[in-house]
């Protein structure tokens, strides 16, 4: 298991305490709000209160010109174009102005580019072909705001433009008819932090005159859009969602009741964070590894049986691209197994001719959470192109980190998440040296994936009770994520796989208080604790309905050893990376003398294979550092006693004795921090 750090959020007791008895509301709730920032009467009031407020959509500069472009063109009958994109965002907010243009009598057409084909974005052979099939008046929604190029050809052609995009603006603004986005500084908005569907909703409330109409119309979309893009659900998102929600689960969505009945759960209640899980990667898989197109059709189906039969085409692209994206995952685990110093690096890189475009954003997700690093994956054409999808950990900015490789990349973009790039093949062996040298030079601490914690708690706390006031927080997402507790000092009463091998099913207690949960996507070979551990716990609470009872449900989100030092391990495990790398020339706690190379051995020795990695390793010795840890293995290794792949070190047969102490890593590493 990779270390992840525990960030354990910090919060005025007291003032919560006054807001716990102010709003006569939970004092966990409270703190919570506390901690996020919202403490202010009026905030903590609009927070909680289930009524909706939304900003006058002419605030947004342009919106004016928009709408008064947008009503002539209707009267004259001119072609109108929403030109969207093929992710989840993009195709609700196509969908959304599309059939609100429709309605009002427009002539109206949608336009979604080609992941693979044309990228991201407004291009001009796109713009030629609506030229030829008679468009007057292009709208985007969810990009446009860097095509300055892409304007000007518009322009020259005789159409016009409208953009609405919520991305922040980098520089000069496209010469449009209308630029609508809620970042601009000349705006009068309060809320800016829309998605791409939240910026055509205000468009749509604009060019109605209602937003309570809007709502009824239109919030389902609003909601998968918004939370697909996983803007913060705070503010006026948060008011969409909660409207989305309950149309979503009202029934009166058409496209959601399909896309249930497709992922198989008709009939449950879904909050935001199912909205992610079932729905989202529906609509975005047709963007992925099809057309864009099937989802866009099913959202403006006015049939119900039209609408289950475009699902059930979705879930068979979302079965593909779970396929698909297994297989990357599978592949670069096996590289990454064959090659322990790809495993080593700061930043993980991974190429190949076989991965499919569409879904190596996901597969780098996967790769960065699972290995609690930087990943960037790559997929190689046949012209020897390179096309690259980044993710990062919360403290490496990956954006700034691939700009640092600027000169030897065709072209790239993102944020200090996520990024895309693309470059020549032959460069990837020196995109990885730069990106790692950069990650090398720029931190002395490795980043690590943090686990953002609302605060300690007893077990005793952990019920229903508790689960019920949680929910006056809802809904959950980007901005303001599902509590996570950390349950301190618990010992591991039983340990048991669940029935289909992927998750543990577990029984903690502590000082006589029993509690069971649950680690989903863990395999019983990969978890490194026994029945008698003292385990620490970072968990999510809800609950689950059996045979008409409602029970508690805990998930944990993490596990590790009780009473670790994360920081200690940090410093350690940074030292030894800047040290191996010849970056520094640090020399303290790195060599392992005979005594610590023995206590190592033993210990894999006792359990023969070892799967579950150098950090849980670590904290399962003690007065051992990293380094030595490292380095010890390194000289077993070289010696016969075990072979490593990846996270899995294995005790190999040894026949006869061995000199562990003229291993030649080690008798190179005492030369160079001349031990004599």
């Amino acid at each position: 298991m990779v270390f992840k750090k525990w960030k354990i959020a910090d919060a005025d007791k007291v003032k919560a305490s006054e807001l716990s008895e102010k709003f006569n509301i939970d004092p966990f709730v409270a703190f919570l709000l506390v901690s996020r920032g919202i403490s202010g009467d009026l905030e903590v009031s609009e927070f909680l209160s289930s009524s909706r407020k939304f900003g006058d959509p002419f605030e947004l500069k342009d919106m004016d010109k928009a709408v008064e472009r947008i009503e002539l063109a209707t009267e004259r009958g001119e072609k109108i174009t929403v030109y969207g994109d093929y992710d989840c965002d993009g195709v609700t907010a196509a969908s959304m102005l599309f059939m609100l243009l429709r309605d009002m009598g427009a002539e109206v057409d949608c336009y979604i580019p080609s992941r693979t084909d044309e990228g991201y974005g407004i291009n001009t052979a796109a713009i030629d072909k609506l030229k030829e099939k008679g468009t007057r008046l292009i709208i985007t929604v969810d990009n446009g705001i860097s095509a300055v190029d892409e304007a000007a050809y518009i322009r020259s052609l005789g159409m016009e433009l409208i953009i609405t995009d919520h991305h922040r603006i980098g520089g000069a603004l496209p010469e449009a008819v209308a630029v609508v986005n809620p970042h601009r500084e000349d705006n009068g908005n309060a809320f800016a932090d829309f998605a791409g569907v939240g910026v055509a909703f205000k468009l749509a409330c604009a060019l109605y005159g209602d937003t309570d109409d809007m709502l009824a119309r239109f919030a389902d979309l609003a909601a998968i859009g918004t939370i697909g893009d996983s803007v913060p659900l705070v503010g006026e998102n948060r008011a969409l969602v909660t409207a989305g929600l309950e149309m979503i689960n009202g029934g009166s969505s058409i496209a959601a009741r399909a896309l249930k009945k497709a992922a198989d759960i008709d009939g449950r209640a879904l909050s935001a964070s199912d909205v992610a899980f079932f729905l989202c990667p529906r609509v975005n898989a047709a963007g992925r590894v099809d057309s864009a197109y099937r989802a866009l059709e099913l959202f403006i189906a006015e049939d119900y049986d039209d609408a289950v039969f475009k699902a059930q085409q979705l879930n068979m692209d979302n079965s593909h691209r779970q396929e698909l994206e297994t297989e990357i995952i599978s592949s670069v685990k096996h590289k990454i197994s064959a090659s322990p110093s790809a495993f080593e690096k700061r930043v993980l890189v991974i190429a190949s001719g076989e991965y499919h475009c569409g879904v190596i954003g996901l597969a780098a997700a996967r790769v960065c959470e699972e290995y609690g690093k930087p990943a960037v994956i790559f997929s190689v054409d046949e012209n020897g192109l390179a096309t690259g999808s980044a993710r990062s950990v919360e403290g490496f900015d990956i954006f700034d980190a691939i700009s640092a490789c600027s000169d030897i990349l065709d072209k790239f973009g993102g944020h200090p998440m996520a990024a895309g790039l693309s470059l020549s093949a032959d460069k990837i062996p020196l995109f990885e040296k730069r990106i790692n040298d950069y990650a090398l030079s720029a931190f002395g601490e490795a980043p690590v994936r943090e686990i953002n914690i609302d605060c300690k708690l007893s077990p005793f706390y952990l019920d229903l009770g508790l689960v019920k006031s949680l929910g006056s927080l809802e809904p959950f997402g980007a901005g303001n994520p599902e509590p996570v507790f950390a349950l301190i000092g618990l010992t591991l009463i039983s340990a048991n796989p669940s029935s289909d091998g992927k998750h543990m099913r577990l029984e903690c207690e502590k000082k006589g208080k029993k509690l069971r949960m649950v680690m989903f996507n863990c395999a019983a070979e990969n978890f490194p604790f026994a029945v008698g551990d003292k385990i620490d716990a970072a968990v999510k609470a809800g609950s689950h309905f059996y045979n008409g009872k409602e029970y508690l449900s805990v998930k944990a989100v993490d596990i590790r050893k009780s009473g670790i030092d994360g920081e200690k391990f940090i410093k350690e495990k940074s030292a030894y990376e800047r040290f191996e790398a010849g970056v520094s020339e640090e020399v303290g706690g790195l060599y392992p003398d005979r005594e610590i190379c023995s206590a190592v051995y033993r210990l894999l020795k006792s359990k023969k294979i070892w799967r579950y990695g150098f950090d849980t390793l670590y904290f399962a010795l003690s007065g051992i550092t990293y380094g030595q840890l490292k380095y010890a293995v390194a000289a077993f290794e070289e010696c016969g006693l075990v072979s490593v792949e990846g996270n899995v070190i294995s005790v190999l047969p040894v026949s006869e004795k061995v000199d562990l102490m003229n291993a030649p890593v080690l008798k190179a590493l005492k030369g160079r921090l001349h031990l004599g």
